[in-house]
């Protein structure tokens, strides 16, 4: 006959760290209830506290600064790099000019509407690798070099792709839902997304940029606003995908923006707003929606 048990333990533990999660463990010094992206292993298993390692935002922040230091976290930012200036040299071979717009690289895949409506649905990808000229693209990769070298630091490089490849699609989502119409190229709706990911976190106190993403955020958007040949829905659409991404990654709240691990929630979160993304593109360039 099983054991019933008693109204104290019948209710699963909580770490106490994180009130969301199930404590499969007690600390081994101060008995309290922990979950195990909260345990660490030495010659017993202990609770962050006890164990005098840093946690939530310093362990953050120091993991960020011996990452970036190390360069073990930007490998993935710096082939970013290098594609989109590998690419944009190609663009300007192809055209014969430092504008890149008249090559065949550019009509086969910018990002356009109607081409997008009769199949041409690499689009939704390339067109973040195109550029209009020298300092569009020099805009663009100091960006990325300033904002993606500490986020995938902080965060890791899988997590890091997620964010950028969820910002890529649902920036051109919000490009087609504006202006369908009108061909749009170039990273900054991915750089947008990196910004607002970079917004979560900081809105967790974990100061990924220095405290400053908003501020950074807010005056992008208003040079989206006043200067001319911007797509405006790219990069509000971008910023919305690395908002979603993020929070996607820690399972809408359930876990650790950093240091919790990625299970099949956090994966089907990713999956789910790329499939909304490329719906949404399809929706608007055949004029469904």
């Amino acid at each position: 006959m099983a054991a019933v048990p008693t109204s104290e333990h019948a209710q699963a533990m909580v770490c106490y760290r994180h009130p969301r999660s199930e404590a499969t463990v007690r600390c081994s010094s101060c008995d309290r209830p922990i979950c195990t992206d909260c345990m660490v292993f030495q010659h017993v298993i202990k609770c962050p506290d006890c164990a005098g390692t840093p946690t939530g935002p310093r362990k953050a922040a120091t993991r960020a600064r011996a990452a970036a230091g190390s360069g073990a976290g930007e490998i993935v930012t710096r082939v970013l790099i290098g594609v989109n200036v590998a690419v944009f040299v190609a663009q300007i071979a192809v055209a014969g000019n430092l504008s890149g717009l008249s090559g065949r690289l550019y009509q086969d895949g910018a990002l356009y509407g109607p081409l997008v409506a009769d199949g041409d649905w690499w689009r939704l990808v390339t067109y973040a690798f195109l550029h209009s000229g020298v300092l569009h693209i020099a805009f663009n990769v100091l960006m990325l070099w300033w904002f993606g070298r500490p986020l995938e630091a902080l965060i890791g490089r899988g997590r890091f792709l997620g964010v950028f490849a969820v910002s890529i699609l649902a920036g051109a989502a919000g490009a087609l839902i504006v202006s369908p119409g009108t061909p749009s190229i170039g990273a900054s709706g991915a750089v947008f997304g990196i910004l607002g990911a970079g917004i979560v976190l900081e809105r967790a106190r974990i100061p990924v940029f220095g405290g400053a993403a908003l501020v950074v955020v807010l005056i992008n958007l208003a040079l989206s606003f006043v200067l001319s040949n911007v797509t405006i829905g790219g990069h509000l659409g971008g910023l919305a995908g690395g908002v979603l991404a993020m929070l996607a990654l820690s399972g809408f709240g359930r876990k650790h923006l950093v240091h919790g691990r990625l299970g099949a929630l956090e994966v089907f979160g990713l999956v789910a707003l790329v499939a909304a993304s490329v719906a949404i593109a399809y929706a608007r360039a055949r004029g469904l929606a």
